[in-house]
């Protein structure tokens, strides 16, 4: 056994070669290869309906007489409907900034059968047949609130077909968040799907986008209100032992959204006094995994991804002779590297959702 785990680890890392970060951008640059790679994966799940997850809301016994499919018409696979909608995606992320990709036509066949008029219907109808204003908030709303800004930032024709399908349960998605964001006395600070800060990030990148002056206001109030006097988080404390996201490392990511460089910066020397200034690296331990079929525990391998992503915004949106900057980009690249090479379609616990924090990570998605 021990020797056919270090043959998989040499595979895995063939597979997704160590990454560095540009000298002159901080930026990661994502290879044809890892791209091919993580659209399978992708192809692989958006489509497989078993197993399945469901967190299904029923106010009667005919809600609960359906299948995955037949409740959500088209985001029934992927284990749950947030990676589904995630793995959506990824694929037109991957067509949006490598018009290239050699398998382009396969993931635009396979959209086209997904994201129709009639589909999208079906899945509007789960949505308001029944009260689930909670159901999805705020992880999965949220990323599909990135798939639409995705697609009007593409402006592609065929994209702005799938955004007009998909334009109906995001509308509703932003009049539920408009209603809710006053009521929210409290941040939510786990490392799972409950996140505030990580959700209000994708809201507030996907107001700006589509320039919805009103949403973005409100966002900035709520997250004004929430986070802006908090200092002293607690590194120390993270991660938990399921942790996919670092409370504090993303409300950070999120206040960069914010503020202008030297006002972040200032900040940030409150909120995480810990972040080295001598160009240490090894100050912020990676998230350990023990086992690659427990599905909670393969979390950590996301929180090594989304932890990169988020060192990396950080230190990109503090002035240039920022002494941070340094560790924040060597703690970014060690855990990149952790978690790339995690990703594989050997367990399906990772494969149905890793692939998508990948791509967020390897085309730089939070950075505009």
């Amino acid at each position: 056994m021990k020797i056919l785990s270090k043959i998989i680890t040499i595979i895995i890392v063939i597979a997704y070669p160590k990454i560095s970060f540009s000298q002159e951008t901080n930026n990661l640059d994502i290879t044809e290869k890892q791209a091919l790679s993580f659209s399978r994966l992708a192809l692989d799940c958006i489509n497989r309906e078993y197993p399945n997850s469901l967190a299904h809301y029923a106010e009667k016994e005919e809600h609960m007489r359906h299948t995955p499919s037949e409740m959500h018409p088209v985001f029934y696979g992927c284990l749950d409907w947030h990676s589904s909608v995630h793995g959506h995606w990824l694929l037109v992320r991957l067509l949006h900034v490598m018009p290239d990709l050699s398998n382009r036509k396969e993931i635009i066949a396979r959209l086209d059968q997904n994201i129709t008029a009639e589909k999208m219907a079906g899945e509007l109808r789960y949505f308001t047949e029944a009260k689930r204003v909670l159901y999805e908030r705020p992880y999965g709303r949220a990323w599909y609130l990135q798939l639409i800004a995705e697609l009007t930032q593409w402006n592609d024709p065929k994209g702005n077909e799938w955004l007009k399908h998909l334009k109906p349960i995001g509308d509703l998605f932003v009049r539920d968040t408009k209603e809710w964001l006053p009521k929210l006395i409290y941040p939510v600070r786990v490392g799972t799907h409950k996140q505030s800060a990580f959700a209000f990030g994708l809201f507030l990148d996907y107001a700006r986008t589509v320039k919805d002056v009103g949403f973005e206001k409100l966002l900035l109030a709520r997250i004004s209100d929430f986070y802006e006097k908090d200092m002293d988080c607690p590194m120390s404390y993270e991660p938990s032992g399921e942790d996919f996201l670092s409370p504090c490392l993303m409300q950070a990511d999120l206040m960069r959204r914010t503020m202008n460089s030297k006002d972040f910066a200032k900040w940030l020397s409150k909120f995480l006094p810990v972040i080295p200034k001598d160009g240490s690296e090894n100050w912020l331990n990676i998230g350990l995994v023990k086992s690659q079929t427990d599905g909670r525990l393969v979390h950590l391998y996301g929180v090594n991804i989304s932890r990169a992503w988020a060192l990396k915004n950080i230190a990109e949106a503090l002035p240039k002779n920022d002494q941070r900057k340094a560790s924040l980009l060597k703690a970014a690249k060690i855990h990149a590297n952790n978690g790339l090479n995690s990703i594989t379609d050997e367990h399906y616990s990772g494969s149905h959702w890793l692939a998508s924090f990948a791509t967020y990570l390897m085309t730089n998605r939070g950075i505009h």
